[in-house]
C-alpha cells in the first residue's frame, strides 16, 4: 500500500492566521459539523461499520479540545476515546502494537486514539526508548497493521495538529500561570520542547513513510483553536462519509402503517 501523493510536511503547511470573524460564526460552523458527525456515526452504527480516528500533534496543540468537540454529540455507546500514555506494566514486554489490538472498535463503533502506535516512531525514537533498528522497522509494521484493518473494513482517519513554537510557548505560559490549568504542564512537555528539532525530523519522516492512499495524514494548522477544531470535524466528516450512505435507515412499511395507526 504505497503513497498515492506527496506526504505533508510541517514546513510546507500554511500557518497564516486562520480565524473566524467572531465566536458566533465559529459556533454556527461547529454545530453544523457536529450534527453531520452525529449522522455519520448513526450510519456507521446501523451498517455495523467501524472507524479509527488517530490524533497526534505537539504538546498543547489542542488534541483534547478537538476530541471533546468531536464527541459532544456522539452516542457514547458507539464511540470510545483511548488516551495513550506509557505502556502499563501488563503491556510491557509485549510487541508495541499488542495494546492497540485490544482497543480496536467493535462493529458499528468509533475508536478515537489520543496519541497512538505512532509513538513508536516519535517519542520512543527521540527519547531513546526504542532502538534504531526497532523504530526503523516500525514504519513497515505500522503500514501493515493499518492495511490489515482497512482490508477488514475499518476506515482510518489520521490527524496531526501542528502549532508554531511561539504559540506552544504561549500556551505553556498560560498553563503555568493559571492554577486550574497548571496540572496540564509537565516536565515531559518542557523536555520535548527542548528537543523540537528532533521531533520535527521524526514527524516529517513519519509522514514520508506512513502517508498512504487509504490511510493518509491530514495536517491541521492549529495556532487558532477554533479553526483547528472545525477543520478536524471537516476532515472526519469528509473521510468517514466518503462512499458511505449516511441517509437515515428505512423502516418496514408494515411497521410504519401500524405505528401511524396507533400514534396518529
Amino acid at each position: 500500500m504505497g503513497n498515492s501523493h506527496a506526504a505533508p510536511h510541517l514546513d510546507k503547511l500554511d500557518m497564516k492566521e486562520h480565524r473566524f470573524v467572531d465566536k458566533a460564526a465559529y459556533l454556527k460552523e461547529l454545530e453544523s459539523l457536529q450534527e453531520q458527525v452525529m449522522h455519520v456515526q448513526q450510519a456507521y452504527w446501523h451498517s455495523k461499520r467501524r472507524a479509527i480516528l488517530v490524533f497526534e500533534g505537539w504538546d498543547a496543540a489542542g488534541k483534547g479540545g478537538a476530541i471533546r468537540r468531536l464527541t459532544e454529540t456522539l452516542d457514547p455507546r458507539g464511540a470510545h476515546v483511548w488516551p495513550i500514555a506509557a505502556p502499563l506494566p501488563q503491556e510491557q514486554g509485549r510487541h508495541y502494537l499488542w495494546r492497540f489490538w485490544q482497543r480496536l472498535p467493535e462493529p458499528g463503533t468509533f475508536a478515537i486514539f489520543d496519541r497512538s502506535w505512532y509513538g513508536r516512531v516519535l517519542v520512543e525514537r527521540v527519547e531513546g526508548f526504542a532502538k534504531p533498528s526497532e523504530w526503523q522497522r516500525a514504519y513497515d509494521e505500522i503500514n501493515e497493521f493499518e492495511r490489515l484493518l482497512i482490508d477488514d473494513g475499518v476506515r482510518i482517519v489520521k490527524l496531526f495538529l501542528h502549532i508554531s513554537e511561539d504559540e506552544q510557548r504561549r500556551r505553556f505560559r498560560e498553563r503555568l500561570h493559571n492554577p486550574y490549568k497548571r496540572w496540564k504542564l509537565t516536565s515531559e512537555d518542557l523536555r520535548n520542547r527542548a528537543r523540537r528539532p528532533q521531533y520535527e525530523l521524526a514527524t516529517n519522516q513519519m509522514f514520508d513513510r506512513t502517508h498512504t492512499k487509504h490511510a493518509p495524514w491530514h495536517l491541521i494548522p492549529a495556532d487558532a483553536k477554533w479553526y483547528a477544531r472545525v477543520e478536524v470535524l471537516r476532515q472526519v466528516v469528509a473521510r468517514l462519509s466518503e462512499g458511505v450512505d449516511i441517509s437515515p435507515p428505512t423502516l418496514d412499511d408494515a411497521f410504519l402503517r401500524e405505528a401511524e395507526t396507533l400514534l396518529g
